[in-house]
């Protein structure tokens, strides 16, 4: 039996492999992946608008040669708002950038790195980067490839030579947004904030058991030796009589604060080994995602308001335990990628 909580979560309609043309792009390490895309499109954010078509497809895909990004805008191969543009035309901030898949492009995003879509906000001050699954944020034993180590080869090949460093992580398992401060001084202004918790983090977790309430979990958490105090709000999503779907915000954030709690509260996070969480068909990780992220900007004062979508295996194991048919939430799209 399927339960709803009026915060409503569509059904999703990925693009599965096999409905569109599919690219198999073989990995530096030596793996691969398919790419099924017709295009890649991206919305201009506030670093790339004010500047030419040109010069914002080298800032989001910095191996793209110019002469390769000059002969896909002649090819009318790259469109701006679904019209086709020329190189020089100057773009705004929330403009659609779409460009047409070709075999050469999608090495150039290979080799840029950090993919079109993984940036989620950047400006002169600030990047937020949707982070995969598998991808540590840091160096870490066994982990060479890294989150940080992308964003230096990505800034180094645009002539950016000052430095970005994360300014929370996320584990290696877990998906989702991570904010990184560009120079010293902002990273400094943006660590500050956050540890006075001008921040907002919201993460999406599948758990084991019914949950038909709202609550608290104030359990100490284990940090540097000793029991900390934490607190995790939770609200569920949607529900079968054997899973929900939480929406958690954290108010402390100890290590592993999200992972800890549930487990303790007798909800362990699907596909969380270490916590004991089920496993369930193809899932490696654990089913935990920072879907929101808000935080207060360094120059400005201003909140910054960031959603990060669920990536497609997590949706797809949603739709395959019937955790997507709920009633209207107002924020689908901020949850789900469109369809």
């Amino acid at each position: 039996m399927l339960a709803s909580y009026g915060y409503a979560v569509k059904e999703f309609y990925g693009k599965q492999a096999g409905s569109f043309p599919t690219w198999m792009i073989a990995r530096s390490d030596g793996k691969s992946y398919a790419m099924n895309m017709n295009l890649t499109e991206w919305r201009i954010n506030i670093r790339e608008g004010n500047h030419c078509l040109l010069d914002a497809l080298r800032l989001r895909v910095p191996a793209a040669p110019r002469a390769l990004l000059r002969q896909l805008c002649k090819k009318q191969r790259v469109m701006v708002d679904g019209c086709t543009a020329s190189a020089g035309q100057l773009v705004r901030t929330g403009e659609m950038v779409s460009v047409k898949t070709s075999l050469r492009w999608l090495e150039c995003l290979e080799q840029s790195r950090i993919r079109p879509g993984q940036i989620l906000y950047e400006d002169l001050l600030c990047l937020v980067l949707d982070k995969p699954a598998g991808l540590a944020t840091h160096r870490a034993l066994g982990h060479d490839d890294n989150l940080v180590l992308r964003v230096q080869d990505f800034m180094r090949m645009r002539g950016e030579a000052f430095r970005v460093a994360p300014v929370h992580r996320l584990d290696i398992g877990t998906s989702g947004a991570v904010l990184l401060g560009k120079g010293r001084a902002s990273t400094s202004q943006l660590g500050k904030m956050l540890m006075a918790g001008h921040a907002i983090k919201h993460y999406l977790a599948l758990v084991e058991g019914h949950i038909p309430l709202p609550g608290d979990l104030n359990a100490t958490v284990p940090a540097k030796g000793r029991n900390k105090v934490a607190r995790t709000v939770f609200r569920p999503v949607s529900a079968t009589d054997r899973f929900t779907l939480l929406e958690l915000e954290l108010i402390t954030g100890r290590h592993h604060q999200i992972r800890h709690h549930l487990a303790a509260a007798g909800w362990p996070i699907v596909g969380d080994a270490r916590y004991h969480g089920k496993s369930i068909g193809d899932m490696t990780r654990p089913f935990l995602h920072c879907h929101h992220l808000a935080f207060q900007h360094p120059a400005t004062g201003l909140m910054v308001d960031i959603h990060s979508p669920l990536p497609g295996d997590l949706c797809s194991l949603l739709q395959q335990l019937q955790l997507l048919r709920s009633a209207r939430c107002g924020q689908t799209d901020k949850i789900l990628p469109h369809s």
